[in-house]
């Protein structure tokens, strides 16, 4: 079969994504390959393909167990066989899975990187022909990135011993320059094929929210979306306990994920998630690498990530099925130093020398003030993360809370003067409440033991809002007119851009919110309406709506007989499409995206017939 074949057979789709062609044709030709794609795109299509094409066993290079265990349950499903070598297997288990794999019935295997160089599987991959290494999550290999793993230095150490070279391919959705350059010297590709598809997912809807009460904003959101899978992610195991317990006490169906649970729970509170037991996941960030559930359809953060790859990593769980998903992060002030405690007590760089750790820490606290910077931001949020990352677009993509809400320029040159004045003299000392309760006129006992109360600026702002003031301090900041350090007490300090304010009488001109127009929920479900549908389908009719409500029972039942995660039958988008094609013959039903022929056997009369006894009722 060639690879338009096997793309449909069983993938069951008609037509390659993105750069997917691309990549699979560089590695058909023998090339080592680096694929940089968003979450979503297919990344796992573009080793799988070559994989049943070129001969003996590709290795697929994966960090979690769980990641693998989807990976290959999908494929089994598909019709392919395949295998994954971890520790979740007894010994018995493992030595018959190796066994098998030296017949060669697994075309693909999933291995963890700590396997790679025991003396049992070094054993087992001298024996066999190796075609290729396909390295799954490749950022995973710098220490520049967010999620190092020292077991990934592994790979390099295995593939120079073996008898012959293979083909070594590498994927990861999030990559800045500096990991995208560790990724090629780290595992040492030859003349690599880079293919870069870019990181915008057009699905997601992205927003920030600023408020006092985060559990009571994520509750009204989860009762307006109860049908919905989703997951919220906190920063701390308290967090997660206090969000699980009152959430599962007032009716709704969750679990939860941290380190501090044993094995078993987790493993057990992960498959409930997989399985749609408990739609909602409450997790850290302990959770969610290679989670494939295609049906996610929204992301909470309660609580801001410590840089902007983390992020967009979590935030990228929703909506793996392209279909329209959002992304909502509640932020709190309280956030920044939660995260700055992370980097001042992080142990996983203790192996490094003196010299790397502190440039490490450098390079952490410098995420950790863009990533506060795009929590408030009034620019375009998915351009700010784009910038982020090296690419460059409108500043408006309609499908964001700043994008949706009405702004206006806003001249804010005293506000920035007085700021800026009121830190200058002061000598620097102190910290961003202090000014701001300086210049608006606060009559605290601190002011008055700071004798701030005596400084030339004191109350010039008072007939100005606090918040106000606020985001005109947040402002100077992202414009590096002023800079705040990392310090136990933050002090806000001047930068070579303050006397442009202060001494070249620059104006400083600011997008602020117009407080009577900002558009409502209802106006904001209505324009992303417009954009490709509603929350996770395409903009159904009522009878569409019915349909999609039978296929999805008809697919939980069958995931139950099956004893599979009810995604990996169908996922939304292929039922999505089943609404609207409504299929009547197995031709027809094999033209729907995400069916392919061995799931047809499987599973197409059943949907067949469920869909012609819905139309039947219809008429």
């Amino acid at each position: 079969m060639d690879k338009y074949e096997i793309l449909k057979k069983y993938f069951g789709y008609d037509s390659f994504r993105n750069a997917q062609e691309r990549l699979i044709d560089h590695i058909l030709a023998g090339n080592d390959t680096l694929g940089i794609m968003p979450t979503g795109a297919g990344k796992s299509l573009c080793y799988q393909i070559p994989a049943l094409m070129l001969g003996g066993i590709t290795l697929v290079i994966s960090p979690l167990i769980s990641l693998m265990k989807d990976q290959v349950g999908a494929l089994n499903q598909a019709g392919i066989h395949a295998a994954f070598l971890n520790s979740s297997l007894t010994t018995t288990q493992y030595v018959k899975a190796l066994s098998f794999a030296k017949q060669g019935r697994y075309p693909i295997i999933y291995v963890a990187p700590e396997r790679l160089v025991t003396e049992e599987f070094l054993d087992f991959a001298l024996s066999v022909n190796i075609s290729m290494v396909a390295v799954d999550e490749a950022h995973c290999v710098s220490q520049w990135g967010q999620d190092f793993r020292p077991s990934y230095l592994k790979i390099v150490e295995f593939v120079k011993r073996l008898p012959r070279r293979p083909i070594v391919s590498a994927f990861t959705a999030t990559a800045t320059k500096e990991v995208k350059e560790d990724i090629i010297d780290i595992l040492q590709l030859q003349n690599p094929t880079v293919v870069t598809t870019g990181f915008d997912r057009g699905n997601l809807y992205f927003s920030v929210i600023t408020g006092k009460d985060r559990y009571g904003l994520i509750r009204s959101y989860l009762k307006t979306h109860r049908n919905f899978s989703g997951i919220i992610y906190c920063l701390t195991r308290k967090q997660v306990e206090e969000v699980w317990e009152r959430l599962r006490k007032e009716g709704f169906l969750v679990t939860r994920y941290h380190a501090g649970l044993s094995d078993n729970e987790r493993r057990t509170n992960q498959d409930d998630f997989i399985y749609d037991r408990a739609p909602v996941m409450v997790a850290t960030n302990a959770f969610g690498m290679g989670i494939d559930k295609s049906n996610v359809r929204f992301v909470l953060h309660f609580g801001m990530p410590k840089n902007i790859e983390s992020y967009y990593q979590e935030a990228g769980r929703a909506g793996r099925d392209g279909e329209p998903a959002e992304c909502i992060l509640y932020y709190s002030s309280k956030d920044v130093i939660t995260n700055q405690l992370f980097i001042d007590h992080n142990q996983d760089n203790q192996d490094l020398d003196d010299v790397t750790r502190a440039i490490v820490r450098e390079r952490d606290e410098e995420r950790l003030k863009k990533m506060t910077f795009y929590c408030f931001t009034n620019e375009c949020l998915r351009d700010y993360i784009l910038k982020y990352f090296g690419e460059y677009g409108s500043n408006y993509c309609g499908n964001c809370s700043n994008c949706l809400t009405q702004f206006e320029q806003v001249d804010v040159t005293e506000i920035a003067r007085a700021l800026i004045g009121c830190v200058a003299s002061s000598r620097q000392r102190y910290g961003t409440t202090v000014m701001i309760d300086t210049v608006h006129g606060a009559n605290t006992a601190k002011i008055k033991s700071y004798r701030m109360n005596e400084n030339p600026y004191y109350a010039v702002l008072s007939k100005v809002p606090t918040y106000r003031i606020r985001q005109v301090l947040n402002h100077l900041q992202l414009e590096e007119y002023l800079f705040v350090t990392n310090d136990d007490y933050a002090v806000v300090k001047l930068t070579m851009k303050s006397k442009e304010i202060m001494e070249e009488n620059k104006q400083i001109m600011m997008k602020l919110a117009k407080a009577l127009e900002k558009p409502t929920k209802e106006a904001q479900v209505r324009s992303r309406k417009k954009r490709g549908g509603q929350l996770g389908k395409e903009a159904f009719t009522e009878k569409e709506e019915s349909l999609f409500e039978k296929l999805r029972a008809l697919r939980t039942e069958t995931a139950r007989e099956e004893k599979v995660p009810p995604y990996i039958v169908f996922s939304d988008k292929t039922l999505t499409h089943m609404c609207v094609v409504k299929p009547k013959t197995k031709e027809e039903m094999l033209k729907v995206s995400g069916v392919g022929e061995f799931k047809f056997e499987k599973y197409g009369e059943k949907f067949l017939s469920c869909i012609e006894k819905f139309e039947s009722t219809q008429n």
